[in-house]
């Protein structure tokens, strides 16, 4: 099943304008999913909305939105919201272009993807896209999502454009609040230079698919070994050790890095054969493709 789009509506640039589609770029659908069971039954739980002072069942249909103040709630409906109608509700209209290292990673939010709406005005998103490709710069523009309005910055992808959603400058948090407290330390060259070896050894290209979520693939052979029937054992804790002299510590780590290394470089490609896992007789739960 095709993502929904997020927003549709118009891409302005100026003068020119084509109509657009949002879909988001990311997904959390292959992620495992645990439910809220009644302990003695098994049965799900369902979760029901009750009046907070009467604890009496409230049904959808009668709940609305509300803000609280000094003397209660102002109530605030659908039809309410619908009444608020801003330009960026149905146009993204691009009002700068900056250059991509100003924007800071604090302020990224989250990516969307950008594709023409239909036939019509394809040409002049091809002509936004390829002008913004030009110039190598970021488009600035607003967005109404989700009953509030975003800044969004817009790159050249592929055939189409990346939107990324920036927060504002009252939801980032001062770094100095954190970060003032953290003592000058005087630290000798050779220290720093034993560390940038490390680096250097572990340095290489970013390749998404070699990190795998650990986590997840430990969860789904735990679901897999409780649905076999097999005793679950909490595994050892790990502990780092603790460093006494640093110096010590950067060169062994420069040696073993070294040995790694060149152990690597050693060892003679071998044709991959297959094994008998043992693995449990559960099926462990397949991931979902995402969508």
């Amino acid at each position: 099943m095709a993502p929904r789009a997020n927003w549709k509506g118009y891409l302005r640039l100026s003068l020119v304008s084509c109509p657009i589609a949002l879909y988001p770029a990311t997904t959390d659908r292959e992620k495992i999913r645990l439910n809220l069971l009644d302990k003695s039954t098994g049965h799900r739980i369902r979760m029901q909305k009750v009046d907070a002072d009467t604890g009496d069942p409230v049904e959808a249909a009668d709940i609305v939105r509300g803000y609280k103040t000094a003397d209660g709630y102002v109530e605030i409906t659908d039809e309410d919201l619908d009444t608020i109608e801003i330009e960026s509700s149905r146009t993204l209209d691009i009002t700068r272009f900056v250059p991509r290292e100003e924007i800071d990673e604090l302020y990224n939010v989250r990516p969307y993807y950008i594709v023409p709406d239909g036939e019509a005005g394809r040409q002049a998103f091809a002509v936004i896209r390829e002008a913004i490709k030009a110039r190598g710069m970021v488009a600035l523009g607003r967005v109404v999502i989700s009953n509030r309005e975003h800044v969004i910055a817009l790159e050249p992808r592929g055939k189409g454009l990346m939107g990324t959603l920036l927060r504002y400058p009252y939801e980032v948090r001062d770094e100095t609040e954190f970060f003032d407290d953290i003592p000058d330390e005087t630290i000798p060259k050779e220290m720093i230079e034993l560390a940038g070896h490390i680096i250097d050894t572990m340095t290489g290209a970013f390749r998404p698919d070699e990190f795998e979520d650990r986590y997840e693939t430990a969860l789904r052979e735990l679901i897999a070994r409780k649905e076999a029937g097999e005793a679950v054992r909490a595994a050892p804790q790990k502990t780092p050790s603790k460093v006494v002299n640093l110096m010590d510590a950067l060169r062994r780590s420069v040696e073993a890095q070294g040995d790694a290394r060149s152990g690597a470089e050693r060892k003679p490609a071998t044709r991959r054969r297959a094994t008998t896992s043992k693995t449990p007789r559960g099926r462990t739960p397949q991931r979902r493709r995402a969508s």
